[in-house]
């Protein structure tokens, strides 16, 4: 069970930045390291139950209906963004109940066959996306990729980590604090279809992307990837 600390802003980040380096496992173990901005800001360390420490910070929270309003300005901006690439059902935007967002990228138009490399063809989709992402910071982005059942499951496993990566590398380069991304590889365990035909495995072979929001009192559930 993840207990959750809070803790002052400042005596984190100034405990933790310097840590951050230190911990390559930081971002794989479903964490974010500590971003400093001005406004209101939350700190706080979430034990992850294996002797591991995350922790984070994030500028504003949202509360009550603020919330869902939020959430509901981000997904008519991002469908307005992405309204050709839904069109060519390149990638698949929902709600989700606690009031995420969605973003269900096909990997067949954003990487080469056994390839972590995005496909420049891409870029400009994820260019939209890293537009919305920063007009709304009160989000924690996570990064998931996936993979189907073809090759060894330890190497699926790291190729859908390192497709997760090189997305939010190129988040990052775009703008969007690198604090508030969080890659995730799942390989082949979380199939949408069936394996057996070259159709479902086109279907598992995708990126989602969740934007979770940060809820106050709550912030701590915004870096635990689904």
């Amino acid at each position: 069970m993840k207990k959750v600390l809070l803790v002052s802003a400042i005596s984190t980040a100034i405990m933790l930045s310097g840590c951050a380096a230190d911990d390559p496992n930081m971002r794989t173990k479903r964490g974010a390291a500590i971003g400093a901005a001005a406004g209101s800001i939350i700190g706080y360390a979430i034990d992850d139950g294996a002797g591991g420490v995350i922790a984070g910070a994030a500028v504003g929270t949202l509360a009550g209906a603020g919330v869902g309003r939020y959430m509901d300005n981000q997904q008519r901006e991002m469908n307005e963004a992405l309204a050709q690439e839904q069109a060519r059902n390149e990638l698949q935007i929902q709600q989700l109940q606690d009031e995420s967002l969605k973003i269900d990228i096909s990997n067949e138009v954003s990487f080469d066959f056994d390839s972590a490399a995005i496909k420049p063809a891409f870029e400009p989709t994820l260019n939209k996306v890293a537009d919305v992402l920063q007009r709304y910071p009160k989000t924690i982005i996570h990064v998931i990729g996936h993979t189907d059942s073809k090759g060894s499951e330890s190497y699926n496993q790291q190729l859908s980590e390192r497709r997760a990566q090189s997305v939010t590398n190129y988040f990052a380069a775009r703008g969007v604090l690198k604090e508030r991304l969080v890659p995730m590889g799942r390989g082949e365990l979380e199939p949408r279809a069936t394996n057996d035909t070259e159709a479902g495995r086109q279907l598992n072979r995708r990126v989602e992307i969740i934007v979770k929001p940060i809820v106050e009192g709550q912030e701590a559930e915004a870096y635990q990837t689904p």
